[in-house]
């Protein structure tokens, strides 16, 4: 696994990626695998797959906020019920959900959005952002705790 991130380049290639048609959940998932070089499967960004345009275009939860979630989840989450170490993946994503709220001005893509035609050149640039912020986040935080981890053993 890398831990020495290009923050330039994840950010690049998730912006890239997410105007060559992936959308911006899969777009994080999507940069994270590809620069953690982390066996993340095709699976998982098709998982992500439902989330943009808030769920579906229900216009709730930003895809960006739950593809980050996503990946938070894949590297700190539980696969066995009572695992306590659920408490972390929960500091971390709330960590990452106040970051998002702070930077983007909400979580919910409807209030995000408000106003934008959904393939406006406006949305699609704020979503780029919306984008790179989440993915540089994202980075952020796993680095950081990965560290942790590699200095606890």
């Amino acid at each position: 696994m890398n831990t020495n991130i290009d923050m330039e380049q994840i950010q690049k290639d998730a912006v890239d990626i997410f105007n060559q048609g992936f959308a911006c959940s899969e777009s994080v998932i999507y940069a994270i695998r590809k620069h953690f070089e982390v066996d993340i499967p095709d699976e998982a960004i098709a998982m992500s797959s439902g989330f943009p345009w808030g769920l579906g275009g229900g216009g709730c939860i930003c895809g960006a906020l739950a593809g980050g979630t996503m990946c938070i989840g894949y590297f700190f989450g539980r696969t066995t019920p009572g695992d306590s170490k659920i408490t972390r993946c929960f500091e971390l994503t709330n960590e990452f959900h106040d970051y998002f709220k702070e930077a983007c001005g909400a979580t919910c893509c409807r209030i995000l959005t408000k106003g934008m035609e959904r393939n406006s050149p406006e949305r699609k640039a704020q979503c780029n952002r919306f984008v790179e912020l989440t993915v540089k986040k994202i980075a952020e935080i796993l680095i950081r705790e990965l560290k942790k981890d590699e200095e606890s053993k």
